[in-house]
């Protein structure tokens, strides 16, 4: 008998230190497999969302951020006195305590929302009163500080946070960032432990957007713009400015009298954009060496026919014989541009637009841009004179102004762009957006003589004179397009679209600026809407720049190019093709020889042209780049010359 219970306490003395040596080596001793199920079972992984990345404009003015706010939920299951608690918290949220009390009835549920995304002065309100049951997510919502400034451009966002329009959701991936997983410590039920009623407390960054946009440009266009469609009663208006140089977007806007309008409309809408097309027709033969800004064609006085069908000018006012180019284009001679595309033949006329991106995206980084339609040849001679003067293709605002951007800098058509860089807030690396060529059209003296004929669009018994900037030339083109009807074939009686593209300066641009006015009824010539609205916007861009006046007024620019026409030579007509003057030149016995001035300071040009009897106008800062005549050349004595300065 004691040996058998002797037996039974060593065997008892040897399982218990079995079992405390176990313990001691689970203990003490590491243990993968283990640790593993202990994570398991004590810890889970939550996937932490993003703060969503903020908005900035190019002087770094916030547009868009994202701040702290709070989610309430329950759990049902533990909460007691529900109906006083509902009656509680109902009154510093915007729900009835009926809506409350549903949500958290049923004493089954272990989780429920009561309300999403709440101001922190109202969460630190219901938070006081320690209710068990109840608690706060922080998350973070989308607040836009300037209110409706430029919305359809930075879009919006659904309920869930996702872009869904314009920026938000064009730059999605890079504003949302990557989201975050952490591990949680749980109860013994496996629910989250939250901290202090906060599961997210470090949200992850999305990435930083740095806009072209300047905010008070933008601010400016827009209020421009309203005042516009007030004025003349208009339907809508649309604008955009871009950095002459690299076609960067300053501003971009669309209003109308549909405040619910939310789509961007400078990219997403196409129009038959008018006489604004003419410049591009011309540039073609330009560039090709066989057209001179002098040429002249006969406008048979206002009206031709083409087949049983006529063209006429879009003012029955004018009634003009044989003009020059620079001419067609200062008038706006439909006739005149038709005899011109005719010239050259639907081929041509098409590659001509084709060339400046009509037809094509622009593909600039904003959703929803369409191409515009460019018809496929062959064209019948109605077509390809219509089309020469801006009627029977389509083309967007912003196909326009960057068309209008080629000319303004080098002759290099480029793609245009708003998000200058992206920074990665985490990191600190920045994504620079670096200018993008897309073609060469035309050489950087060629896109010169362009500049200089559209300024005459400006002078005096042209149709841009109300475009004019006081001490700065304003190179440009006025379009007064009848409006397509938007079902059906035609135009809608009485309806037109007036518009205005132009570059300022115009010897050395540093904007392009296109408005465009739809279906204005108290006037509706473009002189008349879009021209002066045009002055305006260009009038504050170039002081907000800082961008000194010419030392001659617009007032004080006259291109001769009204003057009768002498015959010229061949190597003369060549030499005036690569020359960046339009001014015409006439008979006269009485001659000087143009003195070479390059390099020189204004004052040391002066001081050598002090003995000639010679008509002098300046423009621009600096020393002499060119002249025009140039050196060597004649002029008479009521010819002036034109020094250009940088």
């Amino acid at each position: 008998m004691k040996s058998r219970i002797l037996i039974v306490f060593f065997f008892l003395l040897l399982l218990g230190s079995i079992v405390v040596l176990r313990a001691a080596w689970l203990q003490f001793l590491p243990n993968e497999k283990l640790k593993t199920l202990k994570a398991r079972q004590f810890q889970t992984i939550v996937t932490l969302p993003s703060r969503r990345g903020p908005i900035l404009d190019y002087n770094g003015r916030d547009l868009a951020l994202s701040t702290a706010a709070y989610s309430l939920y329950a759990d049902p299951s533990i909460m007691k006195n529900k109906r006083q608690v509902a009656k509680k918290i109902a009154k510093h949220l915007s729900v009835s305590p009926d809506f409350i009390y549903k949500r958290i009835q049923d004493s089954k549920r272990r989780f429920t929302w009561i309300q999403r995304r709440i101001e922190p002065s109202r969460m630190e309100k219901i938070k006081a009163y320690r209710i068990r049951g109840l608690n706060f997510v922080e998350e973070w919502q989308r607040i836009y500080p300037n209110e409706k400034l430029m919305n359809q451009v930075i879009g919006f966002l659904g309920n869930e946070g996702q872009g869904l329009e314009g920026l938000e959701l064009y730059y999605e991936k890079e504003l949302k960032g990557n989201s975050q997983k952490v591990a949680v410590k749980r109860d013994a039920r496996g629910r989250p432990l939250v901290s202090e009623g906060l599961l997210f407390k470090e949200n992850p960054e999305g990435h930083e957007l740095h806009l072209t946009v300047d905010s008070e440009l933008q601010y400016q266009l827009e209020n421009e713009l309203n005042k516009t469609i007030q004025d003349f009663e208009a339907e809508s208006a649309m604008g955009i400015i871009l950095d002459a140089k690299t076609s960067a977007v300053r501003a971009i806007a669309s209003v109308s009298l549909d405040s619910n309008q939310r789509r961007n409309r400078v990219v997403t809408d196409f129009f038959e954009p008018g006489s604004v097309i003419k410049p591009f027709v011309v540039a073609k033969w330009l560039s090709d060496g066989r057209l001179l800004p002098n040429s002249k064609y006969d406008c048979e006085m206002g009206s031709m026919k083409i087949g049983n069908r006529t063209i006429r000018e879009s003012d029955s006012k004018q009634k003009h014989g044989k003009i020059s180019v620079s001419e067609i284009l200062a008038y706006s001679s439909n006739v005149g541009t038709s005899k011109i595309a005719l010239e050259m033949g639907s081929n041509e006329v098409r590659q001509a637009l084709s060339t400046f991106g009509f037809g094509e995206r622009t593909g600039v980084d904003l959703p929803g841009e369409v191409r515009g339609i460019m018809h496929s040849l062959p064209w019948g001679d109605h077509q390809t004179a219509t089309i020469a003067f801006g009627q029977g293709m389509t083309a967007t605002a912003l196909q326009v102004a960057n068309a209008y951007a080629a000319l303004a800098y080098d002759g290099k058509l480029r793609k245009p762009y708003i998000v200058d860089k992206i920074k990665n807030l985490e990191t600190g690396e920045e994504l620079k957006h670096e200018p993008e060529i897309i073609r060469q059209v035309m050489n950087a003296k060629q896109a010169e003589s362009m500049r200089m004929m559209l300024t005459a669009v400006t002078q005096e018994g042209a149709t841009g004179v109300p475009a004019r900037v006081p001490g700065f030339q304003v190179a440009g083109k006025t379009g007064t397009a009848q409006k397509a009807k938007h079902n059906g074939r035609g135009y809608e009686p009485g309806a037109y679209i007036a518009s205005f593209a132009g570059m300022i300066p115009a010897h050395k641009p540093e904007y392009v600026i296109y408005v465009i006015v739809d279906h204005p009824k108290k006037a509706y010539y473009a002189s008349q809407v879009a021209a002066p609205l045009f002055s305006r916007i260009a009038s504050f861009a170039v002081r907000k720049a800082g961008l000194s006046p010419s030392l001659l007024g617009q007032d004080d620019y006259r291109p001769n190019s009204f003057k009768k026409l002498e015959t010229v030579s061949v190597e003369k007509r060549q030499r005036l093709i690569s020359s960046t003057d339009f001014i015409q030149k006439i008979n006269s016995t009485e001659q000087e020889t143009v003195p070479d001035l390059m390099h020189l300071s204004l004052r040391e040009a002066m001081k050598k042209l002090e003995s000639k009897n010679i008509k002098i106008k300046a423009l621009g800062q600096g020393h002499v780049k060119q002249t025009w005549p140039a050196y060597g050349d004649h002029l008479n004595s009521e010819e002036t010359l034109t020094i250009y300065l940088e």
